[in-house]
C-alpha cells in the first residue's frame, strides 16, 4: 500500500465521476439479482462504491464496468461469509419491477397480464438458483453474456447454457398455461 501515492481529492472525484458514476444503475440492477432485496442491494451498491473510490488510485481506466461488478462481486461473497446461515430470497420479488407503471390497459389485458406475470413468476421460481441468477441478470437485468459471467465468475458458455436451458423451462410452462405455442416437435 505505500507504493501507491494518492491524488489529490479534485483528481479522485473526476475519476470517479468519469468511470464510475455512469455504472450506478447497472450496478443497482446486478445488486438486485444478486440479493433480490432492495435495501440488501442497496447496501451492496454503497458497498461497491466505497471500495471503488478507495481504490480509483489503482484503476487505470480500462473496462470500468468490469473492475466495479468484479468489485461487487467480491463485496457480495464477503457479505455471505458474515450471514451465514442465509434464508433463501424470494425471487417473485423482482417480477414486481416487470410491469410498467405508466401503462394504461384495459380490465382484459390486465386480467391476461396479471395471468401471464403469475405462470412466469411460477417458472422462474421453479428453476434451479443458478438458473435464477442468469435469467435475472441476462433477461430481467439486461447485462451481456461476458458480464453476467463475470458477476458469476463461470465461462461465459456456461451463462449461455443456463440461459437457454431456463428459457426452454419457462417456454414448456407458458405453453403449458395456453399462454405460448406448444412446441414443434421434429418429424423423424
Amino acid at each position: 500500500m505505500g507504493e501507491t501515492v494518492a491524488q489529490p481529492p479534485e483528481v479522485r472525484d473526476k475519476a470517479f465521476a468519469e468511470f464510475v458514476l455512469p455504472e450506478v444503475k447497472i450496478l443497482l440492477r446486478v445488486a438486485m439479482t444478486l440479493t433480490a432485496q432492495s435495501a440488501d442491494a442497496e447496501d451492496l451498491v454503497q458497498d461497491t462504491l466505497l471500495r471503488a473510490y478507495r481504490a480509483i488510485d489503482r484503476f487505470d481506466g480500462e473496462h470500468p464496468r468490469a473492475w466495479l461488478l468484479t468489485i461487487m462481486r467480491r463485496a457480495e461473497i464477503n457479505r455471505h461469509r458474515r450471514r451465514r446461515p442465509h434464508l433463501l430470497d424470494d425471487p417473485d420479488a423482482d417480477l414486481d419491477r416487470l410491469t410498467a407503471a405508466d401503462a394504461v390497459a384495459s380490465p382484459e389485458e390486465e386480467v391476461v397480464s396479471e395471468g401471464f406475470d403469475e405462470v412466469v413468476g411460477a417458472a422462474l421460481a421453479a428453476l434451479p438458483d443458478k438458473h435464477q441468477q442468469v435469467v435475472r441478470l441476462v433477461d430481467i437485468g439486461g447485462l451481456s453474456y461476458a458480464e453476467a459471467a463475470e458477476v458469476l465468475d463461470v465461462p461465459e458458455g456456461t451463462v449461455m447454457s443456463r440461459l437457454h436451458r431456463a428459457r426452454k423451462r419457462i417456454r414448456t410452462q407458458l405453453a403449458a398455461a395456453g399462454l405460448a405455442p406448444k412446441p414443434k416437435r421434429s418429424r423423424m
